[in-house]
């Protein structure tokens, strides 16, 4: 592996208001994404002639916050520790400027960037052109070799709590709230489905690490770590008009293992992967080695327990479709629950 490389962060100033952030913006309206979930509000401005978006977030009406217990606005923070300008080259996130310290307790932010809507993938059903998917992989293999060995004493999302999105606590929180947004509902229900479905073994294990993942974690913590995107399905992507990967909604960040990120990719995007699932694995891999990481000696532990992980967190969702694809994800918890 490669030695821990140093990274010098220079903080970027925030701002302390909406009407600071959006000082001069003309033609503000409210913008509806249908690819957006999480219940946070947008408005499209513009601002010296050119279009912006701006996002609200703040834990109170954001479920995907609230399932990170995020009262310190990781959006803002990512921005605000200066950790966007050392992403690769390659990585447009769209961010120009931050407002924080918003809404109850000072928990929420405002976030504007630039309008991206052109550049990002387009909704539907259509596989995605081969050079697109494979530029996608190889720019998730140069972000997590560009920060390999990266620590965060920031207060990202931690990897302990990583795999506790979708458990039993948080979706009895949701429903105490009366199911104030669609997701967690479905989840609720699909969870469900999983027990119905899958068999006894696989139930058993996944369920075990949805009441305490710190099994999984610990494992993990055997094998190198980098940052964490945290969110690579296809309606944060996209490719800019200059080439470079729109890589947008930057609200689950932390520390954690690399091919997490990609079977989050691998499970959220299933339905649009032009090749297998296998096939993608082994281009990772691929860029990874291109962009100078040795895989010897960690890969395999590390995606088997990630593929394992991300059954822990999307399992509901998988069982609310087809059976080969739920098939092959038993199929993997069942090599990652091997190494633990």
């Amino acid at each position: 592996m490669r030695a821990n490389p140093t990274f010098g962060l220079t903080r970027r100033p925030v701002l302390q208001s909406v009407d600071e952030l959006l000082e001069g913006a003309t033609g503000r309206e409210p913008f509806g994404t249908t690819d957006s979930k999480s219940g946070s509000p947008f408005e499209r401005v513009v601002i010296g002639g050119e279009a912006m978006i701006v996002k609200y977030v703040h834990v109170d009406r954001d479920w995907t916050m609230r399932f990170n217990g995020d009262i310190g606005c990781h959006p803002a923070q990512v921005w605000e520790s200066g950790l966007m300008d050392v992403l690769p080259e390659r990585i447009d996130h769209a961010v120009v400027a931050v407002a924080a310290g918003l809404g109850r307790n000072g928990w929420g932010a405002a976030l504007l960037m630039r309008d991206m809507s052109d550049a990002m993938v387009p909704p539907g059903d259509e596989l995605l052109p081969l050079d697109q998917h494979l530029l996608f992989v190889d720019d998730l293999a140069g972000l997590s070799a560009r920060m390999w060995g990266w620590h965060d004493d920031i207060g990202l999302v931690p990897l302990d709590s990583r795999f506790t999105w979708f458990n039993h606590a948080q979706l009895a929180t949701e429903s105490c709230r009366g199911w104030p947004e669609p997701v967690p509902k479905i989840a609720h229900d699909g969870w469900a489905r999983f027990e119905a479905r899958v068999p006894r073994d696989v139930f058993t294990v996944v369920d075990a690490l949805r009441r305490d993942p710190s099994p999984l974690v610990a494992r993990f913590r055997d094998t190198p770590l980098t940052f964490l995107h945290g969110d690579w399905k296809l309606g944060n992507l996209g490719t800019a008009a200059d080439g470079r990967t729109a890589l947008i909604d930057w609200t689950y960040p932390g520390e954690g293992p690399c091919c997490y990120d990609l079977a989050w990719y691998l499970a959220v995007n299933r339905a649009r992967l032009p090749i297998s699932k296998e096939a993608t694995i082994e281009a990772f891999r691929r860029s990874l080695e291109q962009h100078g990481i040795d895989t010897s000696g960690w890969f395999e532990l590390q995606l088997r327990l990630a593929l394992l992980a991300a059954l822990v967190v999307s399992g509901w969702e998988k069982a609310l479709g087809d059976g080969d694809e739920l098939r092959w994800w038993c199929e993997r918890a069942r090599e990652g629950a091997r190494c633990l």
